[in-house]
């Protein structure tokens, strides 16, 4: 009889010790949980504070490749565009007193490949042939000249001479004619201020970008 009288009290000491650990355990999660909070919230920052370093990263990234893209137009091809073109204004303008069959030899230098190609070609053949026969019959101004001999110029040119364009001593000699224009330029202006009066401001800066090309192909 005292045996079953004392299992209930056993068994109600027992539920109650675990009642007693379980609520234990509760307030121990719940002392702990601001500092989870607080932890969670520094780790936030943190991770914050990484994708803002790494956006500065990535945009100095990005200036340096606008830069290069900047850069990159100033290629071999745009550069012969800019001389090619540079020479053509000077052989039709009349705001200088150069000699301008010196354009002749630079221009078949330093034309594209497109062009030379063009002009060796059946069309190019076609377009000398006609523009022989309209010399022959008719009247061409004097600024045409020069654009029909370096037409003819290229057409004729043995593959020795056409080799040195894209080599250093092709690259030499267009300097030496740059340079000798642009001496012949700015010495037969009188001045520097004259040089970009309005009636010569065109041939100096074709002047120049002949010359600031060549000196790009030399490097």
């Amino acid at each position: 009889m005292l045996s079953l009288s004392l299992s209930p009290a056993r068994t109600l000491a027992l539920s109650y010790r675990h009642e007693t650990a379980a609520l234990s355990h509760r307030t121990k999660l719940l002392a702990d949980l601001p500092r989870n909070s607080s932890s969670l919230s520094f780790n936030t920052l943190r991770y914050s504070v990484d994708y803002k370093e790494t956006a500065v990263v990535m945009a100095k990234k990005r200036r340096g490749l606008t830069a290069i893209c900047c850069a990159a137009p100033l290629t071999t091809r745009n550069l012969q565009w800019i001389s090619t073109i540079s020479s053509a204004v000077l052989m039709l303008t009349k705001g200088t007193a150069i000699q301008k069959s010196f354009l002749v030899p630079l221009f078949a230098l330093q034309a594209p490949a497109s062009i030379i190609s063009w002009i060796k070609g059946e069309y190019g053949v076609w377009t000398a042939f006609l523009a022989l026969l309209v010399r022959l019959f008719f009247f061409i101004p004097g600024e045409l000249e020069l654009p029909f001999i370096a037409l003819l110029l290229v057409l004729v040119s043995p593959y020795q001479a056409m080799n040195l364009r894209g080599t250093q001593q092709g690259a030499i000699i267009s300097l030496l004619i740059a340079g000798y224009l642009a001496f012949q330029h700015f010495s037969r202006a009188g001045s520097l201020q004259k040089a970009f009066d309005q009636g010569s401001v065109i041939a100096t800066l074709a002047i120049i970008c002949i010359t600031v090309v060549s000196c790009f192909f030399l490097i």
